[in-house]
């Protein structure tokens, strides 16, 4: 199906049929084929027992029927929402159900190769390791100075290197991921970027002492705080740990956000893209 939209004064064809998954398929048999984060316990799958019914036909069941254990922010593509770093009984912390997501979002892909934090004049909280790799506000503006704010309504990022490797990446002190430096993240807000997908397991460093910086600067929550206030921004969202295939192309894009309903501050997500085409008018 071909979806025509105007954006500002632009105007795109997109083919729905054809899209790109940005979601690692997530083996709940097989720990090894998953990818985690923080130490979290893999994510995994057993048989419903209940009453005589056996939840596997491999097993003399009549169906499947499984039991499903995992931890959304650490075991594979995941959405979250402000209510990540905010008390769930506050009104403004939105949970993943509560989101209003529109079927489809302009959304340019880039790449960058993360830099040594001691070749940025950005900062962080707390201060940058020797051996912290950093995507740094100077990288985003070279990247999206092409684009204009209307078309910044989301961004995926692709980190480089970048191999499949990643689907089965162990995330933890011996092997950390480079996150976003303070300023980085101000730049994106001041772009107006309201839904980030990210290759990365977290926007902020692996152990940042439970600060979450530039979570709280993408939701403009107070830093150390936990109740969002009426400026926070509480509709946006953050997609961490995706896979960008070398075969999908930077370039811009139409995204659409696929989240279960679950009232919770993080769900299993499949974030799709769609090709923009753009028409002569």
């Amino acid at each position: 199906m071909k979806v025509a939209i105007t954006l500002g004064d632009k105007h795109y064809n997109v083919n729905t049929d054809f899209g790109h998954s940005l979601a690692i398929a997530l083996d709940f048999q097989q720990s090894d084929n998953q990818p985690n984060h923080f130490g979290a316990t893999p994510a995994m799958a057993k048989p419903m027992q209940v009453s005589g019914f056996m939840g596997d036909t491999e097993q003399g069941g009549s169906c499947n029927v499984n039991e499903l254990s995992f931890n959304p922010h650490c075991n594979g593509t995941h959405t979250e929402t402000i209510r990540h770093i905010c008390d769930a009984e506050n009104a403004l912390a939105l949970s993943i159900s509560a989101l209003e997501l529109p079927p489809l979002m302009p959304c340019p892909l880039i790449s960058i190769t993360p830099i040594n934090a001691s070749d940025t004049h950005d900062d962080y909280t707390p201060n940058f390791d020797v051996n912290d790799r950093v995507i740094s506000r100077a990288q985003l503006e070279q990247l999206l100075t092409p684009y204009h704010d209307q078309q910044l309504q989301c961004l995926a990022v692709r980190t480089l290197p970048n191999s499949d490797d990643k689907c089965q990446a162990n995330y933890n002190e011996a092997n950390q991921p480079a996150f976003f430096s303070r300023d980085a993240v101000l730049y994106l807000k001041e772009r107006g970027v309201e839904h980030l997908i990210l290759d990365l397991p977290s926007l902020d460093r692996l152990n940042d002492d439970g600060l979450l910086t530039c979570h709280h600067l993408f939701w403009q929550v107070m830093e150390g705080a936990h109740q969002p206030s009426p400026n926070s921004l509480i509709n946006k969202t953050i997609t961490e740990m995706a896979y960008i295939d070398n075969t999908i192309t930077d370039g811009f894009y139409f995204l659409n956000l696929q989240t279960p309903a679950f009232i919770n501050d993080a769900a299993p997500s499949r974030p799709m893209l769609y090709q923009a085409e753009l028409l002569d008018c």
